[in-house]
């Protein structure tokens, strides 16, 4: 017994969650991936449904269910009837027996670029890891159908051994990983990249409800903005994986002394 503690102990705690669900093909390859790697103390804490595009909610009025999650028989993980920003939360401060050395978030269904971060619950799953001085990844893949996730996940654990031999990252940052739906021997290389100004073009198709009202449902396209050629949006459409370190301080620093020119200090 003293061995097996011992054991545990001497391996690094990962964190997984998501936003696509904790039935998600991207997630539970990269948790095979990563628990058959003797390095790695490897936890589920996810949503128990998908929760795309929530954000960086969080429940705060309604009690969070939890309920542990089995994989033919096996234990796989907790699923948490909340957003990931919660699913981080608890895990960290109520499930977990010990702190997280680094959070995957992912192994995303489709690419989180350019001003579509704002919007994703796995970028804010790695954000909310960030806010505990957790080492976080987001990692995602460019297709929003079935595909094979064994490369982005092969990829992700080369990052988290990345990370632990740096020391962990930098304190407040996380890295937006994005990858390539492309066969491996195409993938051209990786590049540090920036956020792109690449976003959807909102429209709405009306529609009227079986009581005779008017509902609305969202749609969209992706504007493609690219003014550098370092962004996250030309990297992967040239065949590269995009690497972004972002971080949750939203301070406009380079406008500060703008709006203290305006002199709104002094009217008040």
């Amino acid at each position: 017994m003293n061995n097996i503690m011992n054991e545990r102990l001497n391996k690094k705690v990962v964190l997984l969650t998501n936003d696509d669900g904790i039935k998600a093909k991207g997630l539970l390859t990269l948790y095979n991936t990563l628990k058959n790697d003797g390095r790695f103390d490897v936890h589920i804490v996810a949503p128990e449904n998908e929760r795309s595009a929530v954000g960086h909610a969080i429940t705060v009025f309604d009690p969070i269910s939890v309920k542990k999650e089995y994989n033919n028989g096996d234990f796989y993980g907790y699923a948490v009837n909340g957003t990931p920003a919660d699913c981080v939360k608890l895990a960290v401060s109520a499930i977990l027996d010990r702190k997280p050395d680094i959070l995957i978030s992912g192994i995303n269904r489709g690419p989180n670029l350019g001003g579509n971060i704002i919007y994703s619950g796995t970028v804010s799953a790695a954000t909310e890891g960030t806010m505990y001085n957790i080492s976080s990844i987001a990692v995602s893949i460019d297709n929003l159908k079935d595909t094979d996730y064994s490369y982005a996940a092969e990829f992700a654990k080369k990052i988290a051994a990345l990370i632990i031999e740096k020391g962990g990252l930098p304190e407040g940052t996380l890295l937006n990983i994005n990858i390539p739906d492309i066969h491996p021997s195409n993938i051209r290389g990786v590049k540090i990249t920036c956020q792109s100004d690449s976003k959807l073009k909102d429209f709405f198709i009306k529609r009227v409800d079986p009581r005779g009202r008017d509902c609305y449902w969202m749609d969209g396209e992706f504007v493609e903005v690219c003014r550098r050629e370092d962004d996250d949006y030309s990297a992967i459409k040239n065949g590269y994986i995009s690497i972004t370190p972002i971080h949750y301080d939203l301070t406009d620093y380079e406008k500060i002394d703008y709006f203290r020119n305006w002199g709104i200090t002094k009217d008040i």
